[in-house]
Order: C-alpha cells, then structure tokens, then sequence
C-alpha cells in the first residue's frame, strides 16, 4: 500500500487526511484503530527514538509521546520495588520490553496521559497489560505477540490505535515538508550518537562512568525527537525530566529539573504511604501527588484533593524535600544546542546533575566550564546540535 486515507489532520476539522509514499510501500500498517495525523507524528517520531536507543545501548528501549514530544524515554533495566510503586505497579511482571515502557511512562505520569507509545521490540504479554491499565491513545512497534495483540486490540472498547513499523525500513537522505504552501527540503538528520559522542571531556573532572554513558545516550537520543529548544535530564536508564519547545534555554532547564525533581519526590516515603479512598484511579492519584508536591495549590483545589484520600497526608516542608531530593546524585543532562550561560549549570545542580553533554561553541564557554569545575562535574563537548522542529 503506498497511501492511506485517516481520520483527520491536526484538527478534526481538518479534512481529508492521508499518509503516503513518493516511491515504495508504507512501511507501517494499521493493525486497529482509526489513527489522526497527530497518532502518526508521535509514531513514527517515537519509533526513530527507541530504534536510535537500542542500537546504541543494545536494549529495549521504549518512549511515551504526547504532542510531538517525548515525555518520557528508557531502556529496560529491572525497577527497584520503589520504583514498582511509585509507578503503580507492585502487581505487575515486567519483561524487559514492560520494563522499558514502564520507566518511559514513569518519567512525568501526568504528561504521559494518553500517549503514544514507542517500542523498539516484539511486544509481549507483560507489556500489553502494563499498556492495558493506562490511558493511551496507541503503540507503535516491529511486532506483537498473538495473545498481546488481542489484548492491546479490547483497549479504548476497540478503538485503540496499533501501528506495526518495518524495522528494515530505511528513509530517503532528503525530506521536505510543506509549510504554507511552500515546500522546504533538507538533508534528514542522519547524525549517529554513540558512547563516542562524549569522548571530548573539557572539564577538570574526567571520569564519566558506563553509567553515566548509558543515561547520557538516553538523554542525547531524546534530545534529538524532541521539539527545540530542549534539555533533558537522565538517571538510571530513563528520562526523569524533559524541557520542550521554550525560546529560552534556561526556561528548558528549569522546566526540565522541576520534572526531575517531582520524580524523586515521588520516592518519598510520605509519597507511597499514601493511602487513597476506594476506587480512585490511577490518573486522579497521578494528579493527586503532583498537586501534593506543588506550593501553589488553591484552597479549592486542596478541597477538591482531600476527597481522594482515606486520611489526607501531611504536606511536605521545604526542608523537607530538599533533604530528599539531596539524597540524588549522578544525574545526566543533555542539551540540544550550546549552553550560553552558567545560570543552566547552577539550576541543574540543584537536582543532581554531575554530567553534562552540550555541543559547545558559545562565547561563553569557559564560563560554563569553570561552572561546571566548580561543582565537580564531567562535561564534554559533542560538536553536534540537535535542533528538531
């Protein structure tokens, strides 16, 4: 098949609606639902990423995406049983894939709120039912098993979209979009990340560990499907915090490390004692703790939130969370373009960051340098700017 009419564009007011190939076959092929033009971006965007991430890594790798950006993006390392909770899935048996996923998702759960889902692996049972008990719009992957696909296909009464990706499918060198009438061409960005990327460290501290390698790949790889500007933060195999599409950088970082810093919060023991009244789903307990961890919540909206609760929680303080969120070190974060001043730097480590990955070639860099020196942190230079619009 070379096109495919769908439901509608941007819009649903935006009628007729087609994909399809100058040359060749689809390489995707709708398995259920009725995708928008939207489904599509956020498929095939998420399908590069986590292709991308287990080339690099050489594991599983999954992405959570909600307009065109990732909120979330991992690899499939095993869950600590806080994190198992934290994620609302004590219950669950997670293979790989599941895993990969459930990091993904666990990133910003409120962002994650029907998302589309990348996977970079033959789905299987563990990850159809994680998928099965969140809100999502639809999944995109090379394959699935017969028993995971019958279960992703009674999501949404029926409707839920599930993509099947050629995984051999090579795109053209150049690609066009149409913008106003107008067409413009450019050579797709072809840049390959791997651990060689960070090879060029400028800072006094030098040692970047297999670690810190692994989450620096995450955070680079996402940066370059995500819409610019954009910083990431990465930890433990996973995004923890994504700062999309702010004019300014340092309006990335602080939106990025806000993220990071509800995700540890999350870990908080006050966080998963918490104890909410029967039937309470896990969306409204998902917006629950982000309005329990904000300091601006309304008295109506207070009144609103003790509702949800069998004993209502007592707030954290200030000290509080900041004796938490120093408990965190070794964090990675990955900025798509040059950092132009230190101010990005003294933001990041406040939650954490001890590794930096940046292209360089801002007039400022021996300011950001002597930044990071000061924090004792291992910055390299990449040389490779990863703007995506």
């Amino acid at each position: 098949m070379r096109d495919l009419k769908i439901k509608y564009g941007c819009n649903p007011h935006q009628k007729p609606a087609s994909i399809y190939m100058k040359e060749g076959e689809l390489p995707v092929t709708v398995l259920n639902g009725n995708p928008s033009v939207i489904n599509f971006m956020d498929a095939l965007n998420g399908w590069q990423l986590v292709k991308e991430l287990k080339m690099a890594t050489g594991l599983p790798a999954a992405a959570s995406f909600k307009h065109v950006s990732p909120a979330g993006a991992a690899v499939g390392l095993p869950l600590s049983d806080t994190l198992k909770k934290a994620y609302h899935i004590e219950a669950e048996t997670l293979s790989p894939v599941a895993c990969a996923y459930a990091r993904a998702r666990g990133a910003d759960r409120v962002s994650s709120f029907g998302d589309f889902a990348a996977i970079s692996d033959r789905v299987d049972v563990d990850a159809a039912r994680l998928l099965s008990r969140e809100v999502s719009d639809g999944i995109i992957a090379p394959d699935y098993d017969n028993e995971a696909l019958e279960i992703l296909k009674a999501k949404k009464k029926g409707s839920y979209v599930i993509l099947r990706m050629d995984p051999d499918y090579v795109p053209s060198e150049m690609e066009t979009r149409d913008i106003f009438g107008i067409t413009i061409e450019q050579l797709r960005n072809n840049a390959v990340i791997t651990k060689d990327t960070f090879s060029n460290i400028v800072t006094e501290n030098k040692e970047l560990t297999e670690a810190a390698i692994r989450d620096l790949l995450v955070a680079y790889i996402t940066l370059k499907y995500t819409q610019s500007n954009s910083i990431c933060f990465a930890y433990d195999g996973q995004v923890i915090g994504c700062g999309a599409g702010q004019q300014s950088r340092i309006h990335c970082t602080r939106l990025a490390a806000s993220k990071a810093d509800i995700w540890f919060l999350r870990q908080h023991p006050q966080v998963l004692s918490m104890r909410f009244r029967e039937g309470v789903r896990r969306p409204e307990m998902d917006n629950a703790i982000d309005l329990y961890l904000r300091d601006d919540i309304s008295d109506m909206e207070y009144k609103e939130w003790k509702k949800l609760f069998e004993v209502v929680p007592e707030k954290l303080t200030q000290k509080d969370k900041e004796a938490w969120l120093s408990r965190f070190k070794d964090v990675s974060y990955g900025s798509d373009a040059f950092i132009p001043f230190r101010d990005n730097i003294d933001r990041a480590a406040k939650s954490g960051v001890k590794f930096v990955a940046q292209p360089g070639g801002s007039t400022r860099d021996e300011d950001v340098i002597r930044a990071c020196n000061e924090y004792g942190m291992v910055m390299c230079f990449t040389g490779l700017r990863l703007f995506h619009h």
